[in-house]
């Protein structure tokens, strides 16, 4: 009889401490509940997943969209960036998107040598350098800024490269387009945004500017937004320069 009584008294005791873990887990996850900047650390773990597992660059919607609801991404993207931050890979925002890296210092053990397939014109470059500070800029103004008449096909190299767009038309007689630079541009030169583009600091420090600029000399300030007198593009998406009817009969 005794031996009967020992036996109920464990599984009473089992059941008691049972349910205080129970309890005390509810009230765990109830706080944390509560707290909206508190950081969930399974969510974390999934968005770690999902990014490390991402073929392209995910903007926070995306990520939202595969997280649970009430998931924290203005806490979590952070603390991934810390996690990472000496690591082999790091977590990097380029044009407002996320995505893991190779850690610079480490970029060449992953360097492959091979044949150049092709190369921009140095007239490309120049071309290429003031759409992206001039942005938004239309052929005449970039013929202007460089002195000479723009070659045939330098834009349409520039566009099929996946570089350069067309993103609007100016309010001028003959409505000309604007170009100005992609995300792909963004992505391939790791810039958050047009603005992140090296200033005069920069440039002088990787050798581009001399030391004392001539008076008056000043980097542009380029915005990805249209400007007060340029309208949005509403013609047909092409791939090339040749898109803009005033410049069909120049570029063949």
């Amino acid at each position: 009889m005794n031996r009967v009584i020992r036996l109920v008294e464990v599984e009473q005791v089992t059941e008691v401490t049972d349910g205080d873990e129970q309890v005390m887990a509810r009230e765990e996850q109830d706080a944390g509940a509560g707290d909206p900047s508190a950081l969930n650390a399974e969510h974390l773990r999934m968005a770690e997943a999902i990014l490390f597992a991402a073929s392209q660059p995910l903007d926070k919607k995306m990520l939202a969209t595969s997280l649970p609801d009430g998931a924290n991404l203005d806490a979590i993207l952070p603390e991934l960036q810390s996690i990472y931050e000496n690591r082999g890979v790091n977590l990097v925002c380029i044009a407002e998107k996320w995505q893991f890296r190779t850690a610079p210092d480490l970029a060449f053990l992953l360097r492959k040598e091979q044949p150049e397939q092709k190369r921009l014109s140095r007239a490309a470059i120049e071309t290429l350098a003031i759409v992206a500070y001039h942005q938004p800029v239309t052929r005449a103004e970039i013929e202007d800024i460089r002195g000479v008449m723009l070659s045939k096909g330098t834009i349409d190299a520039l566009m099929e490269v996946g570089w350069v767009k067309i993103r609007g038309r100016k309010r001028t007689p003959g409505r000309p387009v604007t170009y100005g630079t992609t995300e792909a541009f963004l992505v391939h030169f790791g810039l958050e945004n047009v603005n992140h583009l090296p200033g005069t600091d920069e440039l002088k420090a990787a050798g581009f500017l001399d030391a004392i600029p001539p008076s008056g000399f000043d980097v542009p300030n380029p915005s990805d937004q249209l400007a007060p007198d340029e309208d949005p593009y509403e013609g047909e998406d092409l791939a090339t320069g040749s898109a803009d009817p005033h410049d069909a009969g120049e570029m063949g």
